[in-house]
């Protein structure tokens, strides 16, 4: 008998992209259950080139159901997926909740996927931004282990949701007509502007966002002597975020040699030309899957230190797609135990 998937927030932005992914991919699924919130169950998704009814999320949800991905508010997450896990299935989960629990293994598949290998029934994602700066870190702390990393960040507006999206089109707008800018979805006016805050403040005066990225980051290598230090910034961008990234090695890398071990790594597209004006942008990383690098030099101020630039799709790489690679991994493993 086949697998049964339960996709959990199907018709949420992430969500719907995690249904396109399933589908494209041909996901190893003979059955396949969309659940939402009760305001959108009733409503419908295409998938496998017919329509399918949304059912709503409640705690008797996933009984039948093998494998489940998530894309949910926390405490949704919170909420419902431990009610998964004790009806058998394995959960894979989009969501901060679950992140920094101990016993979560926080996924990349082109950076550790041999860590579902002690999940309980849990498997989180981690932060859009932590995704796309652990991957391009992957090929440079295999061969020369990375000790330090100072990034900054340049996160699109998509990356705050739907609403926030649309709310930096609605700010241009009244910005070009001289109107008054509101600003409901963000902490300030976005549009024309750059806000040096995602997520609320913590720690230190460091946010959320930020913190995310520095634990996150040393929990997927699993060497929390790794040192991190974010700073995030929110810009007017609609989707695609990027990153300035500063990186401190046990031995010196030099500009060739990174080169060619971007060039090699799973999931990094190296887009590095400056003499011909190419280096990634998130208007064309915007709809692909890759973590695009460029920009590549070396550090002056530092003997071990290297630069570098990546971009790439929040809502793809960052979120749906990171999510749908670690149910794959985890789908083979259950087709296999039979």
């Amino acid at each position: 008998m086949g697998l049964t998937l339960a996709v959990v927030g199907a018709t949420g932005a992430v969500g719907r992209i995690m249904v396109q992914l399933l589908e494209q991919r041909a996901f190893p699924a003979e059955r396949v259950r969309f659940l939402a919130s009760r305001r959108s169950a009733g409503s419908t998704v295409a998938f496998r080139g017919e329509q399918h009814v949304v059912e709503e999320l409640t705690p008797d949800s996933f009984h039948g159901v093998d494998l489940v991905v998530s894309s949910t508010p926390d405490e949704v997450a919170g909420q419902y997926l431990p009610l998964a896990v004790k009806a058998g299935a394995v959960v894979v989960d989009e969501s901060a909740y679950f992140r920094m629990d101990p016993s979560v293994p926080l996924v990349v598949p082109e950076v550790n996927p041999q860590a579902i290998e002690r999940h309980q029934g849990i498997i989180a994602s981690p932060n859009c931004s932590t995704i796309q700066l652990v991957v391009a870190l992957k090929p440079l702390h295999d061969r020369a282990r990375v000790k330090r990393v100072l990034v900054a960040t340049y996160q699109a507006a998509s990356g705050a949701g739907k609403r926030a999206a649309e709310e930096l089109f609605a700010q241009a707008h009244q910005a070009l007509r001289g109107e008054a800018v509101r600003a409901e979805e963000f902490p300030h006016q976005l549009a024309f502007n750059l806000i040096p805050q995602v997520g609320s403040f913590r720690d230190a005066g460091f946010t959320s966002e930020e913190l995310k990225m520095m634990r996150e980051t040393q929990k997927i290598f699993d060497d929390p002597t790794i040192q991190v230090c974010a700073t995030c910034v929110r810009v007017p961008v609609a989707n695609a975020h990027a990153e300035a990234v500063f990186v401190e090695t046990e031995r010196p890398v030099s500009v060739g040699e990174a080169r060619q071990w971007f060039e090699r790594a799973p999931g990094v597209r190296l887009f590095d030309d400056v003499e011909a004006g190419q280096y990634p942008m998130p208007i064309q990383v915007s709809g692909t899957d890759e973590v695009w690098v460029g920009r590549i030099r070396k550090d002056p101020t530092h003997p071990h230190g290297l630069a570098f630039w990546c971009v790439a799709d929040n809502l793809r790489k960052g979120a749906a797609t990171n999510a749908v690679q670690i149910a794959e991994l985890v789908a083979r493993k259950l087709v296999q135990a039979g």
